[in-house]
């Protein structure tokens, strides 16, 4: 079913006049710095924390975000590295909070087997606005590549670089809401002028593969893991999620070096993308943040096994 976004003219891209209108109407709903820098900052007695970057958004919002990285101690070369990223959907709130749930509850755990690198909140203008874009309507999670426009992916990949570090597993914490359908694809196809054919919204969990390096092993060990928390997603009648052919249960595959995905800013031989639907009747949003954390639990559980 197609949906008419209220901004722009049908098939003729934004200009930015319709991008300015756009931003014109985003409003601060929540609160960044109340509700997830204080959770990063109590992570200090523990943790490694290291602000990469900024985002200067004062003409925007009258505020500068602070980018921050949670590293576990002992970081030795030898061991393997593993990073998780929440937020680059800044709208998608379990995967922030699963992130900062891992590093409170289990990252400590794994940390004398493994590197922990944690990037809990990748777009913070993005949370507090509930949004998937950033101010200038781009969504960073198709700007992962070398000609990334968002100045939110580009800060994490010129973070990453100065590591020179090989990542072994990189678990990238995401969400699928009602609102996709609602706001976010409409708004999409009018920025690019294109039509928009609603998805069916997976009721469930399910988890997003590599098209380009896949590890259907490394989806699996997830979806057993989430199973024991929250229900996982089923095949609409198509046998299809968001409109991918589903290739095990729970799991989609995406080429994500091709789209510029956050999951593909790595050279980690196993990724995943997780997929929450936080609007489910049958799920809690503390289940969700509680799915995120054991999709991480199970990809590490599944890397050391490998390596064991």
């Amino acid at each position: 079913m197609e949906k008419i976004y209220h901004i722009g003219t049908v098939g003729k891209p934004w200009g930015e006049a319709e991008k300015t209108q756009w931003l014109s109407e985003q409003q601060l709903k929540r609160s960044f710095f109340d509700e997830v820098l204080p959770a990063i900052t109590a992570l200090k007695n523990d943790f490694d924390v290291e602000q990469y970057g900024e985002l200067p958004y004062q003409a925007v919002c009258g505020k500068t975000y602070p980018l921050f990285a949670v590293k576990s101690r002992n970081w030795q070369s030898d061991k393997p590295t593993i990073l998780v990223s929440g937020g680059v959907h800044g709208y998608e709130t379990s995967g922030v909070h699963g992130a900062l749930r891992f590093l409170q509850t289990k990252a400590q755990a794994y940390s004398n087997k493994v590197n922990v690198l944690v990037l809990p909140c990748i777009s913070p203008w993005g949370y507090e606005t509930i949004n998937r874009w950033n101010p200038k309507a781009i969504d960073p999670n198709r700007s992962f590549d070398a000609n990334g426009k968002a100045t939110e992916a580009q800060q994490v990949r010129q973070y990453l670089a100065g590591l020179s570090t090989h990542f072994a597993l990189h678990i990238d914490l995401h969400e699928t809401t009602d609102s996709d359908n609602s706001e976010f694809r409409p708004a999409k196809a009018a920025r690019d002028g294109t039509v928009n054919k609603n998805w069916n919204i997976p009721d469930g969990y399910y988890t997003v593969d590599d098209a380009e390096h896949p590890c259907p092993a490394l989806q699996k060990a997830i979806i057993d893991s989430v199973a024991k928390v929250t229900h996982i997603a089923e095949a609409d009648e198509d046998g299809k999620l968001i409109g991918e052919p589903m290739q095990q249960p729970g799991v989609i595959n995406y080429a994500k070096a091709s789209l510029g995905l956050c999951a593909s800013v790595t050279d980690a031989p196993l990724v995943s993308t997780t997929e929450v639907y936080p609007d489910s009747p049958s799920a809690t949003p503390e289940q969700c943040i509680q799915a995120q954390v054991a999709a991480v639990v199970g990809a590490l559980d599944y890397l050391l096994a490998q390596k064991g």
